[in-house]
């Protein structure tokens, strides 16, 4: 009979909910419970930044049999935080015991539903930290909730502006506000460099057109090697979406500027950030497409924004 290798736990899919899974990670990583990871072939250097978990990694197109083929059954137990790739390998491998918050789909593959539920004002993060609760593990040390050094100083006076977001068009400031506050940010002599990312509409390389030869493009392709490019900037100024997470794992400043989604819930994790908001009445809506006027992000002026840009910056 071959030996249980300890606990296997799945990665969250989406980059914004893989970053809030970071300080749960670490706190369950740190009692040694978890012995290795399953997560995203794309995501590898996110969770390579945060421990040294052997890696487990599937694609879009990998079949949930060739994942249970990969992991093998022999597992203590498994933890997995959504319904997903991974999730399905557990139940099919037919692991004994499978923990996860008891939510209608997920609870379906697990054993063991845990009774994990988001408060109505809390933070993303706590859902996942309540998982690690439930289990003994303390979560209220300050290591877990800190960047990931990346080994790469940031550049004096940079400044990243990211326009597109992979949410949707509903979560994108308008392009001319975008090019008035680039032209703002050279005028107080920072160096700015224009991020085109997966995902949006194109917005950056247009913008970088716009701001002419002052500016640098960077088109980031794919988003798992952001990084490091992200590290070498001092501020970050992006539209609500995957990037400004990565960023601020990476240990850059951000100012997110949020649209249909809701700050309490999502911000970025770290207290140095900033998230920006115009309130409207139908917000938070999280639609990747407005139903009504767009009005969270046109009634979002310039003047709003550079006001919340750290004074030290």
């Amino acid at each position: 009979m071959s030996q249980k290798k300890g606990m296997l736990l799945a990665m969250p899919e989406r980059w914004d909910e893989a970053c809030f899974a970071i300080p749960a990670l670490r706190a369950l990583h740190q009692t040694g419970l978890v012995a290795s990871i399953v997560c995203r072939e794309e995501q590898q250097a996110l969770w390579e930044s945060v421990c040294n978990a052997r890696q487990f990694r599937f694609s879009e197109k990998t079949k949930v049999g060739a994942l249970v083929d990969q992991i093998g059954g022999s597992w203590e137990a498994t933890l997995a935080w959504q319904d997903g790739t991974a999730a399905k390998a557990f139940a099919k491998a037919k692991i004994e015991r499978r923990l996860g918050p008891d939510e209608k789909k997920l609870s379906k593959l697990l054993t063991h539903p845990m009774a994990v539920h988001e408060g109505a004002t809390e933070h993303r993060v706590r859902m996942y930290l309540k998982t690690c609760e439930e289990l003994g593990v303390s979560v209220d040390r300050p290591e877990y909730f800190v960047a990931s050094p990346m080994g790469i100083p940031a550049g004096h006076n940079t400044v990243l502006l990211c326009p597109g977001s992979d949410f949707g068009p509903s979560y994108e400031w308008p392009l001319d506000r975008w090019q008035e506050l680039g032209e703002a940010m050279l005028e107080r002599g920072k160096h700015v460099t224009v991020a085109g990312a997966v995902g949006g509409r194109g917005l950056g390389k247009i913008l970088s057109v716009r701001l002419g030869s002052d500016v640098e493009f960077l088109h980031i392709s794919p988003l798992s090697a952001a990084l490091p490019m992200l590290a070498a900037h001092q501020l970050v100024i992006a539209a609500d979406g995957s990037l400004p997470h990565l960023a601020a794992h990476a240990g850059a400043t951000c100012v997110t500027l949020f649209g249909p989604n809701d700050i309490a819930w999502k911000r970025p994790l770290g207290k140095r950030h900033v998230a920006v908001k115009r309130h409207v009445e139908c917000s938070p809506c999280l639609s990747p497409k407005c139903l009504m006027d767009g009005r969270c992000q046109l009634e979002l002026d310039v003047v709003k924004v550079l006001a919340a840009i750290p004074k030290c910056f």
